[in-house]
């Protein structure tokens, strides 16, 4: 079965080694529509470039705690980002934990983080929380990656006022195309009220499938709406993702030498070569 497809004929070499890390280019990985692979692709894109040698944080910042659990993070007696937006005057090092896989560390999240919108409603500059938090570790990373909440409250808000840039996963069916056009003037308005440097690094079609018609439609209009944004790679559905996670593992571990391996891999390449990643 297909597991990626070449949208083009553009090569993405390998990127060379750092000879420093940091800043980081702080990224939020959004889509309020549930279900589009945005977590599965948090993590393996943020593996990808681990092993290309980039120093890579990744953030949980969705109360379900998923990419907590697929990294094999400890987020029940742990300090989590929960903690960091409640408590100013925590360290974020201090929840910051290794992962098994090389210059890849993440903080963790766990159901606590559901609490986190109301309590925050009555902070001042309530929309700043996580920008303050991550400005004390970003000179230790690379990138940082943020994966948010499948909606669009003062979670996500305060990723967007976080990041540098934005990337957007986004299964190739017609509901999830509607969605992005909501995204898409959500992240204009908080370019326009708190984050005036915010930019659309690009979306990255998942769970593709393109032996139907109606993936090929989608993806067809996807990229006459945003022809300049979308990735040149499409990750396709595969069993070996649900497989991969069910091994607490990304893809890039769990089957190093597959297509579905090198089609995070591709993705990762092409993050650097838009100038999205160091």
């Amino acid at each position: 079965m297909e597991v990626w497809v070449n949208l083009s004929n553009k090569a993405f070499p390998v990127p060379g080694k750092l000879k420093q890390h940091g800043p980081a280019r702080i990224i939020a990985m959004c889509n309020q529509k549930g279900g589009v692979g945005k977590t599965t692709t948090t993590i393996n894109l943020a593996a990808a470039l681990a092993e290309y040698g980039r120093k890579i944080l990744v953030v949980d910042f969705d109360p379900q705690g998923a990419l907590s659990v697929n990294l094999d993070a400890d987020y029940q007696d742990a300090t989590t980002i929960y903690d960091l937006l409640m408590d100013s005057t925590l360290d974020p090092v201090a929840a910051i934990q290794k992962t098994s896989i090389e210059n890849l560390d993440v903080i963790p999240a766990n159901i606590d983080l559901s609490a986190a919108e109301m309590n925050l409603v009555t902070e001042m500059g309530r929309e700043r929380v996580l920008d303050g938090i991550l400005k004390k570790v970003k000179n230790d990373y690379d990138i940082i990656f943020i994966d948010c909440q499948p909606s669009l409250g003062l979670l996500t808000v305060n990723a967007l006022t976080a990041a540098h840039g934005v990337l957007i996963p986004m299964a190739t069916e017609f509901f999830a195309l509607r969605g992005v056009a909501l995204l898409v003037q959500t992240i204009d308005k908080v370019k326009a009220r708190t984050n005036p440097s915010l930019e659309l690094d690009g979306l990255i079609p998942t769970m593709h499938d393109s032996r139907t018609l109606h993936a090929r439609e989608v993806l067809a209009r996807l990229q006459e709406a945003f022809p300049t944004v979308v990735f040149d790679t499409a990750i396709a559905r595969t069993v070996k993702f649900p497989d991969a996670t069910v091994a607490r593992k990304p893809i890039t571990q769990f089957a190093p030498t597959s297509v579905a391996a090198e089609s995070y891999r591709r993705v990762a390449r092409e993050l650097v070569k838009r100038g999205s990643a160091a």
